[in-house]
């Protein structure tokens, strides 16, 4: 079997910047292993070195205050610390794969919008984060990192260091993905949900637009996620029923986790040196097995923009290299993550298509219809039911809705009357789509008044 390929893909939360106080630190072992201690920092000395009893759990204590889980990159100029070492030459070309090809890093941005509390910190706003990291991948050209997304469904009192796990209850959602839509230009193809929670609703929702998924976290040692509060009974990161190897599969319409008919593909990620789910040898190896035998693997790792990526990718290479000699007949390949699935779906479907084109077009009031905008896909398919439909009032609200079926394939329209929304109230109108391995269209266009338009 020749190009026998592990696909390796370093998943980075982007979550930018993120304070953690003293009292946070105790918070943070009361809400996980419900034990609760005075804040002071010779206990907190005592609870690293695993001198205070704690009825079998002090190692894991100990590890979730670890120096490198706890020493956070606090602010804007630390990140900036870290990014100048990790996109240095002499940084990055220290780690090559079998190609010789340098390091990559897959950025999935978060925004922190609509909250009403923020203890630790974080940077609020639309687009932030994304914009941060655009610069940085626009001044380091010569790498093959990659921008995608991230998100954190809103937590029930509105509170930036939470994240829950409904859709459905996030009102910021359909607006995030119009804004980037609208004001970037940009729609994701690849996604990681927050604390690696997904639900029934995310499942439908990332079911209706985007392809890729790497959020699977299960792994072989799942009783863990049971010695923790936060991870008990399913409540973050539940991916004890889905598969454990190194593949990608689409998920049940029902269960995400369970093996499906779904048109979207899951990929697994680990953590990396932390307390649940964490990559480690076995891993490695067994996704150089895998490789050996199918021909590939798609290896994710998952880390945070706010500790410290330098170290752990030293840990990470250490690990890939010792798998590398094991097997001396399988590559591995660093890549963004949509270049891996979609090399990974050609390998298992060898799918045919032309990348997505589509265009908009915009029909004034007549007196036999209301004005209304046509899509229609010129090129390639659309994955799922329909596009993504994003409008920017007058008034500067964003919404998205859905579009009205055509009685021909691959045509939509969306009419403007008293149950949508007038004409004469809209500002710009964007539409975004992926096809089945990825390829992203996104149109707009500039509503001058009810009978011209512009094409942005």
């Amino acid at each position: 079997m020749k190009n026998k390929i592990v696909y390796i893909v370093h998943c980075i939360d982007t979550e930018g910047p993120l304070y953690e106080s003293l009292k946070a630190k105790f918070d943070r072992i009361e809400d996980i292993f419900n034990i609760k201690i005075k804040p002071t920092i010779q206990n907190l000395n005592n609870l690293k070195l695993k001198k205070i009893p704690l009825g079998g759990v002090e190692k894991k204590v100990s590890s979730v205050l670890s120096s490198h889980l706890t020493n956070y990159n606090t602010n804007w100029k630390k990140i900036d610390k870290m990014i100048t070492e990790i996109f240095s030459k002499n940084f990055r070309f220290d780690y090559v794969d079998s190609d010789k090809k340098p390091w990559v890093f897959n950025w999935f941005c978060l925004d922190h919008v609509g909250y009403k509390s923020n203890p630790r910190r974080r940077t609020l706003g639309h687009h932030k984060i994304h914009d941060y990291y655009k610069k940085v991948l626009a001044k380091y050209k010569n790498y093959s990192d990659k921008i995608f997304w991230h998100f954190h469904p809103m937590s029930t009192y509105n509170e930036a260091h939470r994240c829950a796990t409904s859709y459905s209850n996030s009102p910021d959602l359909h607006t995030i993905l119009c804004r980037k839509i609208i004001e970037r230009n940009f729609f994701p193809s690849v996604f990681r949900a927050g604390f690696q929670a997904e639900r029934p609703d995310s499942n439908l929702f990332l079911e209706q637009w985007i392809p890729f998924d790497i959020t699977n976290m299960s792994t072989f040692k799942n009783k863990d996620l049971d010695m923790s509060l936060d991870f008990k009974h399913g409540r973050s990161g539940d991916w004890r029923r889905a598969p454990k190897d190194w593949s990608i599969y689409h998920p049940d319409h029902d269960d995400y986790q369970k093996v499906g008919n779904c048109r979207r593909w899951i990929g697994r990620a680990l953590n990396v040196m932390n307390r649940i789910a964490s990559i480690d040898q076995k891993e490695i190896d067994r996704a150089f097995d895998q490789a050996n035998k199918k021909g590939f693997a798609l290896v994710g790792f998952a880390s945070h923009d706010f500790r410290n990526l330098a170290t752990e990718v030293k840990f990470l290479h250490s690990l890939i290299q010792k798998s590398s000699k094991k097997f001396k007949t399988v590559k591995f390949k660093f890549c963004d993550a949509k270049t891996a699935f979609k090399s990974l779906v050609k390998k298992i479907e060898n799918p045919k298509i032309k990348p997505l084109k589509f265009s908009i077009k915009y029909f004034p009031r007549s007196k036999k219809d209301f004005p209304r905008i046509q899509v229609k896909a010129n090129q390639g398919k659309v994955f799922g039911p329909q596009p993504f439909l994003a409008i920017k009032t007058k008034k500067n609200r964003y919404f998205n809705d859905n579009f009205d079926f055509s009685s021909k394939n691959n045509i939509w329209n969306y009419a403007f009357h008293s149950d949508t929304i007038p004409i004469e109230d809209i500002s710009i109108i964007g539409v975004a789509a992926n096809d089945k391995l990825g390829n992203v269209c996104v149109k707009k266009i500039k509503i001058i008044n009810k009978n011209k338009i512009k094409q942005l």
